[in-house]
């Protein structure tokens, strides 16, 4: 290996880390506010990348429709469960909001596919179409079971996970896709080569890192968040809905797990399947830095992505394994260093 070698493999190690910290960061909020591992962050991503390549090819996409049938399904289990309590205006807005607004976007979307606005307008859609997802979803599989053990809310997580890998064969097919770059040009950087998507994957990620400070930091549903994390019950004796913050936090994962597909997409084929490895690895990320800290993360996931394109070049057979044999070292020196706690006193 020369510098040049490195300096390449060092790049896409970059690169992937980014994303890989996108979801890590997804993960830890995710099972700090909900308690729930959400094993499907990474067909998030697989559906945002396949989404925006059927916007682009001029595809109606299964999501439009599966959003509408996401609606129907929460709406309805809603009803069943609070029929006695619900009122007539109750009900008039459950339906607008779960079915009319799905229907609205399938409207909107069967209408401007045909027209090809452009990768602007098709990652807009991709996240309209995406970001809904997240609360329905917590709605339809985890609300009712949000105060069950973490073991039961994972186990829940997984069905979701295999509901979505069958689902996108069905919506999206077996062959793989790869959307079109934002920013389709090279540039010299000493004597690399650095794609523009690459730098352009960089910035969003940036953006999304600040984006996600400012509204913890500075927005009542962001301190609402917080607080919900540090303390469920104290969250919910001062006022706060600890199912509204579960649907906010959903949405906030579905929308970086979108914008993780979007980024993603032109850099690399993407099938039905492929967000389960992704996701793993964004999980694995989140384990290293103890799924509690966001900044610890995001220097994980940058690891992650490092030891991942390296290890591509000294034994691409198993840099999979190597990956995901990160987390071993890190549970037993935390396992030697935690010793008991009070439950097991």
């Amino acid at each position: 290996m020369n510098a040049n070698i490195a300096l390449f493999l060092a790049q896409d190690g970059i690169i992937n880390g980014a994303i890989y910290a996108l979801l890590g960061v997804a993960l830890v909020l995710l099972f700090a506010v909900t308690r729930i591992i959400f094993v499907p962050q990474g067909e998030l991503v697989a559906w945002g990348a396949l989404t925006m390549a059927a916007l682009e090819t001029g595809v109606v996409p299964g999501t439009a429709r599966m959003l509408v049938a996401l609606g129907l399904a929460a709406a309805t289990l809603q009803m069943i469960r609070e029929w006695r309590t619900l009122q007539a205006s109750q009900i008039i807005r459950l339906l607008a909001q779960d079915i009319g607004m799905p229907l609205a976007l399938l409207t909107a979307v069967t209408i401007l596919v045909p027209l090809h606005l452009g990768l602007v307008a098709n990652a807009m859609l991709t996240l309209a179409l995406l970001v809904p997802m997240g609360p329905l979803i917590y709605r339809i599989a985890f609300q009712p079971i949000a105060d069950a053990s973490v073991l039961v809310l994972f186990i829940a997580a997984i069905g979701v996970h295999f509901s979505l890998v069958g689902l996108g064969l069905l919506f999206f097919g077996a062959e793989g896709y790869r959307p079109s770059p934002f920013i389709d040009a090279n540039f010299l950087f000493g004597s690399m080569i650095v794609k523009s998507q690459s730098v352009f994957v960089l910035g969003v990620t940036a953006v999304v890192m600040v984006g996600l400070f400012i509204f913890f930091e500075q927005t009542m549903p962001g301190k609402a968040l917080r607080a919900t994390a540090v303390n469920r019950l104290g969250a919910r004796l001062v006022g706060i809905s600890v199912r509204k913050t579960g649907q906010i936090t959903f949405a906030l994962a579905a929308a970086i797990g979108a914008v993780s597909g979007i980024l993603i997409g032109p850099l690399t084929t993407i099938y039905y399947d492929t967000g389960f490895l992704i996701g793993l690895k964004g999980f694995v990320a989140a384990i290293v830095a103890g799924l509690t800290s966001y900044p610890l993360t995001v220097l994980a996931a940058i690891l992650v992505g490092l030891l991942e394109s390296y290890s591509a070049f000294f034994a691409s057979a198993f840099k999979e394994v190597i990956v995901f044999s990160l987390i071993i070292p890190v549970l037993l020196v935390r396992s030697f260093a935690g010793g008991r706690d009070e439950e097991e006193e």
